[in-house]
């Protein structure tokens, strides 16, 4: 059986994680139980979201909370038509690095 082909490498090294993050909050809020579970779980008001949608670590948060449900992770992969490969890269580049070039965490 060949190998399973991986998924291509980023063309910039932020490469829509913004709009990933962003759609991402999109996709959560679209179904009151998974907006629900999200407010509960990161104790954010939802009056606040606004005012942080474009804080890098809110919206790594985000990003967070997706790939901690793998049910969450499949549907919004399909809902943006992206290969979870692809969003482990994004994800991963998103996520700080501490001094030794290691995931914090």
């Amino acid at each position: 059986m060949p190998p399973h082909p991986k998924a291509p490498p980023l063309k910039h090294p932020n490469d829509q994680a913004e709009d990933i993050a962003i759609a991402a909050l999109g996709f959560i809020a679209s179904d009151d139980k998974r907006l629900g579970r999200f407010l509960s779980l990161t104790g954010i008001d939802p009056a606040s979201i606004r005012q942080q949608i474009g804080d890098p670590l809110f919206q790594l948060a985000i990003m967070d909370h997706v790939f901690e449900d793998e049910s969450l992770l499949l549907a919004f992969c399909a809902d943006i038509k992206m290969e979870p490969a692809r969003l482990v890269q994004i994800h991963q580049r998103m996520t700080p690095h501490n001094h030794h070039g290691l995931r914090d965490g």
